[in-house]
């Protein structure tokens, strides 16, 4: 029988405390690590007790999965929100890098970059969620790679799986080269240098932008000048 003195616990105020801790939780991830925080450290600041938080998030390996599938979904739709935005595929590839833009600008690095860090240290659950996240991600540039060349509005070279990833990790590493510099605009700087490399001819040719040279050429220039 419910204490006369205490009120029921609600579905909006269990709602309500679950998705305080995941802000709270998701914070900490992004700017100590997975590993830089315990539940003593959200129980305090938010001022409940270790109990209640594991009412919500029975361990650590929990909450660390509900933190990651939360994230893929608010990053999901901010991705479905460039293309329903955006029309031109270099603009929605503007827009992709502005979102790990915003979060480096808050402090904060992106939470799955964060724990991919972290990676052997983590419980299985996790990995594998923050390897669909990456794999959702690779998949939705793909495809947006594919359709922007396709169309003649973004142009490089080889398969578009592997220009994704070629974007993904160089975004991923200036976030934490930038972070350790304390410096935003070394990631600002990597990411209009790999911008730059997507941009159609025509696109470069108005603006005075020069390709970098490929690996390929790359190679030839050297073995030109042996």
């Amino acid at each position: 029988m419910p204490s006369p003195t205490r009120r029921p616990t609600s579905a909006t105020d269990a709602s309500t405390t679950a998705t305080q801790i995941l802000d709270v939780a998701e914070r900490l991830a992004q700017t100590r690590g997975f590993n830089g925080f315990s539940y003593a450290d959200i129980a305090t600041e938010l001022g409940i007790t270790k109990a209640g938080l594991h009412y919500h998030f029975a361990g650590k390996a929990d909450l660390g999965c509900a933190l990651i599938e939360r994230y893929a979904r608010t990053f999901a739709t901010a991705l479905a929100q460039i293309e329903a935005n955006e029309r031109a595929v270099y603009a929605q590839l503007q827009q992709y890098v502005a979102l790990y833009s915003n979060v480096l600008s808050d402090g904060r690095m992106c939470l799955c970059g964060m724990l991919a860090a972290e990676y052997a240290t983590l419980p299985d659950a996790m990995k594998r969620a923050i390897r669909q996240f990456f794999d959702d991600n690779e998949s939705w540039l793909t495809r947006v790679l594919d359709k922007g060349r396709d169309a003649g509005t973004v142009a490089f070279e080889g398969k578009a799986i592997d220009a994704a990833r070629v974007l993904t990790a160089a975004l991923e590493g200036a976030m934490l080269l930038a972070r350790s510099y304390d410096d935003v605009t070394r990631f600002a700087d990597a990411a209009t240098h790999v911008l730059r490399e997507f941009a159609p001819p025509s696109a470069r040719r108005a603006s005075g932008l020069t390709r970098s040279p490929s690996i390929r050429a790359r190679r030839r220039q050297v073995r030109g000048r042996a």
